[in-house]
Parts: C-alpha cells; sequence; structure tokens
C-alpha cells in the first residue's frame, strides 16, 4: 500500500510537465504566423489584416517559447522575456509605420538594451574589444550608405538606435567568443547569431523605409527579425529533465 501511495505520488508530481508547450509544436506555430504576416504585408498575396492579427502573435509565440526555458541564470532569462515583451511593443506600434515609427524605434532601442543586459549575466560588457571594433566598423559602414537618406529630424533617434543595436550584438559576440567551452557555449553562439541576424532584419528595414523600396521587403526583413527573435531565446538553457 505504501510503494502504491508512493507511485501516485510520484505520477502527480511529474503531471505538470506535460502542461509545457512543446518546442516544436512552438516553432511551426512560428512560423504559420510569421508567413501569414508576410503573405498579408505590403504586396503580399493575401488580405491586409493578416499582419495586425499574426504579426504580434508571432513575437507572442516567441515570448511563450523563452518562458519555457527556464534553466538559464535568471538574470538573463528576467532580461531576454523583457526584451521579447519591448520588442512586441514596437512590432504593434509599426502597424502603423508612419505615426508609430518614433514609439517602435524606442521600443526596440529598449529592447536591445534589456539584450545587452541578458547577455552580461555571466561574461562583463566590452569582454572582447575585436567583437564591438568589428560590429562598430560594420554599423559605420552601414550608416555610411544610409546617412543621406535618413530625414534630418529622425537623425539623432536614428544613430542612437544603431549604437544599442550594434552594441547588442557585439556583446552577444563577446559572450560567445569568450565563453569556455560546455553546455553555456551552445546558448552563447546561438545570441551570436541572433545579433547578427538583427542587424541585418534592421538594415534592410532602413534602406527600405529610407532609401529605396526592397523587392520582396517583408519578407528578407520579418523573416531575419524572428529568426534573430528565435536565436535570442533559444539562447536560453531549458529545464534541466528530472
Amino acid at each position: 500500500m505504501l510503494e502504491r501511495g508512493q507511485l501516485h505520488h510520484r505520477r502527480s508530481c511529474r503531471m505538470p510537465r506535460t502542461l509545457s508547450p512543446d518546442p516544436r509544436w512552438l516553432l511551426l506555430a512560428v512560423v504559420v504566423s510569421a508567413a501569414l504576416t508576410i503573405a498579408g504585408g505590403s504586396g503580399g498575396p493575401g488580405p491586409g489584416w493578416l499582419p495586425w492579427v499574426f504579426k504580434p502573435l508571432t513575437t507572442l509565440l516567441v515570448i511563450a517559447y523563452a518562458a519555457t526555458r527556464a534553466g538559464d541564470v535568471p538574470r538573463r532569462r528576467r532580461w531576454v522575456l523583457a526584451g521579447l515583451a519591448w520588442s512586441l511593443a514596437g512590432d504593434v506600434a509599426l502597424l502603423w509605420p508612419q505615426s508609430g515609427f518614433i514609439f517602435g524605434l524606442v521600443s526596440f532601442l529598449i529592447a536591445h538594451l534589456c539584450y545587452v543586459a541578458a547577455f552580461t549575466a555571466t561574461t562583463r560588457f566590452g569582454a572582447s574589444p575585436s567583437a564591438f571594433a568589428t560590429y562598430a566598423v560594420v554599423s559605420a559602414a552601414i550608416l555610411s550608405q544610409l546617412w543621406p537618406h535618413v530625414p534630418a529630424g529622425l537623425r539623432l533617434p536614428v544613430l542612437a538606435y544603431v549604437v544599442c543595436l550594434a552594441a547588442m550584438a557585439a556583446q552577444a559576440a563577446a559572450w560567445w567568443w569568450t565563453c569556455p567551452p560546455g553546455s553555456g557555449r551552445r546558448g552563447a553562439g546561438l545570441a551570436a547569431v541572433g545579433g547578427a541576424l538583427f542587424l541585418a532584419s534592421d538594415t534592410l528595414l532602413a534602406f527600405n523605409k529610407f532609401a529605396e523600396p526592397l523587392p520582396l521587403a517583408s519578407l528578407w526583413v520579418l523573416s531575419t527579425y524572428w529568426s534573430a527573435q528565435w536565436c535570442i531565446a533559444s539562447a536560453l538553457r531549458p529545464r534541466a529533465a528530472g
């Protein structure tokens, strides 16, 4: 009788584990939701209301995925979730491309600062000067091409945003480059990929907005954007089995 009671207790303790969403299904949901957003975007084959539903939903699904990865350093997990929440605010703001642009820019700037805080949880800021030097050169090259097309009133906000974006990507790379071999290095590598993809996505977005329209802009901008967010969320370690 005691053994049967202990077995029932062990089973009841395991039951809540089945309530966590399967990451594979979350990834599939993100891909489908992102595809519907892109299909309804500018020039897409779908109806124009699709982004209003599926653009916020896609980021919410990434947040749900990040929330399941509860095995990481609490500070890193907290700041990654904060960065995703501010990204969601930016996504909603940019549904109004003109009137919501500044609020969206500020929201994503704060998101990048949150990611910087996350990536300094176990690695000091600027731990790899070469990573920061590399991203400084890349960002300066991009900005030099973009700068003549940016309206005068937006130049200061855009400059501040580029600095924060480059710092986030550089710190992610610094975390990876200085991380010793082990289980944490894989997460750091995913964060570094996410930072690079974020820079690529925002570069495409900026040239499409300020310079000249890009063919299939929604496809390239949003696919790299959500790939970046998924990689950053995947940098968090999942809860250990058992």
